[in-house]
């Protein structure tokens, strides 16, 4: 089947191929004159003028003057340094005079801001806006990456090489302990995600940042806001076709050097024992990682179809992607489409629009691949696959299947079907009056189902005999929204104003059941009542419904004078059913202002600077509860008691009420500077910030009685968020042929957990323990303290090994307060937990990029690089396998490097020696410097010239690479690793910076594409 779509895809382009060819047309070129000028009459020497999709081009002389053959249709293309680009259609005139205006970088941007649009000019708030021609290219997952590097503060990591899985966001750091560091992303006004259409339907991606933009959200508004517009046709356009479609092919970026059976075979031969797996030599060589990977190949298509009538647009859009994963049999089918038509009547008084996005998305065997790259990683190489029966070899060691049959002996699929539809109408009753009013209704339909043949280990090692499940979910959302807009300018005073409404109910209901003992693997997972196993009680069903509903009143007002003075201020008045019945609304105020100081008559002698505005702004946003019932009082049947000779379900409270029950709050305080100079060469902004999250949600233990359960969630912590970031737009280089663009993000942010508790609920200390190494360590990762940055590693300090191979540790000595008189030097055998200090942080202070884009005459080319520094990394390969004594698996080669000899008493090096001889520990030798520098995308194009081919507007085909490098001295696999949570057994876990051994590898992928236009 692979092999299958492959050929499909290269028909495919062949066939492009031989449409294209034979079917040229050639037009009648004419000679076409002219002159440019700037705003003021003066004429401009040097201007390039270019017949666009063509090597076809001029300047003009020192008299502005210009002369090119061109035909009738063309497009000529007039560019100068600090002007705006013009293109002028060739008619049947010969002679075409131009006036440029000056373009200052970004200020006459239209972006987009809650419940509307603002020119960047005017916007007070901390805001980045990334157009469709600066994103990302290549193969890009969801629309997260396309903007990975391009927004100075916004954090987007793509940790594992799932082709399922999606890109983690976190924005200006952690501001919250409960909650998810997800951002609110709106599509077209509509809550989404950044998989809920293709990134080739994107034109634009703007990320509100701070609280004053970001308020009038509410309870959302907390992480941000990443609003992403869809393409949109044109009234009186001309009906267009555009193609854009890739291949790409995908390996892991790295493999870990475990041994291999002639390293084995070396070891035991030169007297090396070992227990479990690699006890002895079994006779086979076994490269257990590629038993399990392949090369993945994915195949992209995009068409888009877009038109206009004087009333009418239309835009439709449908994309196919199958994306075959790394590790054999996983990967995803995807296919997406969106139709959007608008429709003016009435003089253009009232217009409609009709929106609908549909998805569907199909996987293989939803299976634990992180699961399967551990136990492919740990197998004896020595050992085979299948024994001389042809049967799975299987040993009985603790957590080590054969790899092999978890790929083969567990079949499954996964569907996810979404439909969402929006209909709205638009009222200008007068021209500075709109009316407004939308309704969304979403639908989310997931079905999955699995089942364990009776050759899998289940059977072999457990009795099940064949096991099967099935789950199902369906999800709808209802969303109401009403605004009312007003604009109007009357002199040198410009207002606006915004009111509105907006009503979400969500329904969410789940069913899942699964049996055991089947008669044949015939029914796989679509007969679950075959199976014995529910009259053996060890079947189960299981089934869960919720809504919430949430409500908002919102008003926004701003106001310019002179386009010197700049102002906004914002509130919304927002109601959650998830919060307590004392606390049913709370309100979230914005504020900001802005001075144009470049516009200022002081300012004009100042000629090389073009915009220079400061800004300053305060808001108030939200996280809402993410548990629907976390106010109420509840009951579960938890168990079962006998009496009278009967069991009977116990009935037993699961959790307390809490009438108090409220949003968290967040106060950010925002200063900025938005810069241009040089005729629009450079450009940028710089923002310093402070975030305090007040009211923080946690769970806290309370006495039974009076509470009648042992938790209670709770607001009670207070977490503070400093920062500093900044972004550089350059030009630095632009002639007729040549034009150089980069830009630059820096962001430095500093995290610290003020308080943990208070006088009414308190946890015994001022910290919790977090994160969890797994099996047989045992042990917490992270520390969590009131005083402390969120994220910090806690754990023993070590310095060495003593000559027997035991690790050797710092101890401390403390005073009844607990601080630290003194250290000293022990084996950690006898270290106990108050010798446990604070070894890192997993979460990065500094992240940097530096995008660069290339032109030379038809050729492109762009280069995204971006990094992140002081941070810690924990390697948990390293730790577990990287050690040779008392391990049941196979071990990496650098378990036999050399390590540092101490002295214990005086923790001094006494020399080296090959590894230790200590059990598994969770000391600081495997936590590492992250910090790293990626080449994460380097992208080649060309454009030919289509001038002679009538029906064809662009054809333009590229080449790239994804994680092309990576500089660090991290000894892992790659240093991007998830440096947000984890979710553990449904809790949520702050352990940043641990690189998993259970892991689905990362991966480099190579892309070849085409975009066509007709």
């Amino acid at each position: 089947m692979k092999f299958i779509q492959l050929e499909k895809t290269r028909m495919f382009y062949f066939v492009l191929f031989l449409l294209i060819v034979p079917f040229t047309v050639f037009g009648q070129d004419k000679k076409i004159t002219g002159t440019v000028y700037d705003e003021t009459g003066v004429t401009l020497p040097g201007v390039t003028v270019m017949v666009v999709g063509t090597t076809n081009g001029t300047i003009t002389d020192m008299d502005g003057k210009y002369t090119i053959n061109a035909k009738s249709g063309d497009l000529l293309k007039f560019s100068y340094i600090g002007f705006k680009a013009q293109e002028v259609q060739v008619s049947e005139k010969s002679k075409i005079d131009v006036t440029l205006l000056v373009e200052t970088i970004g200020i006459d941007e239209v972006v987009a801001i809650g419940y509307g649009t603002q020119k960047k000019a005017d916007v007070t708030s901390s805001l980045a806006s990334v157009k469709s021609d600066d994103f990302n290219k290549g193969a890009m997952g969801d629309a997260g990456q396309l903007v990975q590097g391009k927004v100075a503060g916004l954090q987007i990591t793509q940790a594992s090489g799932d082709p399922t899985s999606t890109t983690s966001v976190m924005l200006r750091g952690y501001s919250t302990l409960l909650g998810t560091t997800d951002p609110l992303v709106l599509v077209d006004g509509v809550p989404g995600s950044f998989s809920t259409v293709a990134p080739e339907d994107i034109e634009s991606i703007d990320v509100l940042k701070d609280g004053s933009a970001t308020a009038i959200y509410g309870t959302r508004g907390t992480n941000g806001v990443i609003i992403i517009t869809t393409k949109a046709a044109q009234r009186d356009m001309p009906t267009t076709i555009e193609y854009s479609g890739y291949v790409s092919i995908s390996n892991w970026l790295d493999k870990p050097d475990f041994m291999d059976a002639s390293d084995l075979k070396q070891r035991l031969a030169e007297g090396w024992t070992f227990i479990g797996a690699n006890d002895k030599d079994y006779g086979s060589e076994t490269d257990w990682l590629d038993e399990i990977s392949q090369t993945g190949v994915t195949h992209v298509h995009n068409v888009s179809l877009k038109g206009g009538s004087e009333a009418t647009s239309l835009i439709a859009n449908l994309t196919y992607d199958s994306k075959e994963g790394t590790i054999k049999k996983s990967g995803a089918d995807n296919m997406r489409a969106h139709i959007q038509v608008k429709h003016a009547m009435f003089d253009d008084k009232l217009i409609s629009n009709v929106s609908i996005i549909a998805s569907e998305r199909n996987t293989d065997m939803p299976n634990n691949w992180n699961y399967i790259y551990r136990l492919a990683s740990v197998q004896n190489p020595t050992q085979a696959v299948y024994d001389e029966n042809g049967d799975y070899v299987e040993r009985s060691i603790y957590n080590y299947d054969n790899p092999v049959s978890y790929l083969n002996e567990r079949i499954g699929m996964s569907r996810s079907r979404n439909l969402r539809f929006t209909g709205s109408l638009e009222f200008h009753p007068v021209e500075s009056v709109v009316l407004k009013g939308m309704f969304t209704r979403k639908g989310n339909s997931y079905l999955s189902g699995y089942y364990y043949t009776k050759n899998d280990v289940t059977t072999t090692e457990s009795g099940y005999n064949g096991y099967a499940s099935r789950y199902t979910s369906d999800n709808i959302t209802d969303l109401v929204e009403l605004t009312a807009d007003w604009k109007k300018s009357f002199g040198d005073h410009r207002i606006s104003a915004i009111v509105g409404y907006n009503y979400e109910d969500y329904t969410s209901e789940n069913f899942g059941a699964n049996n055991r003992d089947f008669p044949t693997d015939n029914y796989s997972y679509n007969k679950l009542e075959m199976g014995l196993g529910i009259s053996d009680g060890l079947g189960g069903v299981s089934s869960y419904k919720y809504n919430t509903k949430l409500i908002g009143l919102f008003a926004r007002a701003t106001y310019n004078y002179d386009d010197r003075y700049l102002f906004m201020v914002s509130l919304r008045h927002e109601g959650s059913s998830k919060f307590g019945a004392d606390n049913k609304w709370g309100n979230f105020p914005g504020v900001s202002a802005g001075w144009r100081m470049s516009n200022e008559e002081f300012m004009k002698p100042v000629t090389w600077l073009d915009n220079l505005k400061v800004r300053a702004g305060f808001g108030i946003t939200g996280t809402d509860v993410s548990n629907p019932y976390e106010s109420l009082m509840s009951y579960d049947y938890s168990g079962y008691f006998l009496y009278n000779g009967e069991w009977t379900q116990t009935l037993a409270p699961v959790r307390n009420s809490n009438p108090d029950l409220r949003w968290e709050k967040k106060y950010e305080y925002n200063f900025g500077i938005d810069f241009s100079v040089l005729k629009g060469r450079i450009g940028g902004s710089i923002d310093m910030y402070q975030r305090d999250t007040k009211d923080g949600l946690y769970y806290y233990s309370v006495p039974v009685p009076p509470y009648q359960y042992g938790t209670i969630m709770a607001n009670v912590c207070h977490i503070r968020n400093k920062g500093l970031e900044l972004l550089v737009n350059a030009v630095p280089v632009k002639t007729q042929n040549f034009q150089w663009n980069t830009n630059i993000t820096y962001s430095k942010n500093s995290n610290k957990l003020i308080s943990l508790q208070n006088d009414q609920f308190s946890m015994g200390q001022n910290y919790f323990d977090t994160g969890h190494t797994g099996e047989p360590i045992q042990t917490t990762t992270h520390r969590v303290q009131e005083g402390a940055a969120i994220g910090n590693f806690f754990g023993l300090r070590s310095v060495g090994v003593n000559s027997a191979g035991l690790w050797v540790v710092e101890r401390l000595n403390r005073d009844a307060e607990g601080n630290v008189t003194d250290k000293y030097y022990d084996l950690a055998g006898n270290a106990g937990p108050e010798d446990w200090q604070v070894l890192g942080n997993g979460v990065p202070s500094v992240n940097m990029s530096w995008n660069n884009q290339f032109s030379y005459k038809n050729f492109d080319l762009s280069i995204a690089m971006r990094g992140a520094f002081d941070f810690q990394i924990l390697n948990f390969q390293k730790m577990y396998y990287a050690v040779t004594s008392d391990v049941q698996y196979n071990v990496l080669n650098s378990a036999f490097d050399k390590i540092d000899v101490v002295d214990v008493a005086t923790g001094q090096k006494t020399g080296e020696q090959t590894t230790n001889g200590d059990s598994q520990r969770y000391v600081s030798h495997y936590i590492e410097d992250g910090d790293y520098w990626k080449i994460s995308n380097l992208t080649l194009g060309y454009n030919f010239d289509v001038k002679s081919v009538e029906w064809l507007n662009r054809l333009r085909v590229y080449a790239s690479v994804n994680n092309l490098a990576t500089i660090t001295g991290y000894s892992g696999l790659d240093p991007e690793v998830r440096n947000t949570y984890s979710v553990i057994d449904n809790a949520i876990n702050y352990d940043p910076g641990t690189d998993h051994r259970d892991k689905y590898p990362t991966t480099r992928s190579y892309t070849f594409g085409v975009n066509v236009t007709f």
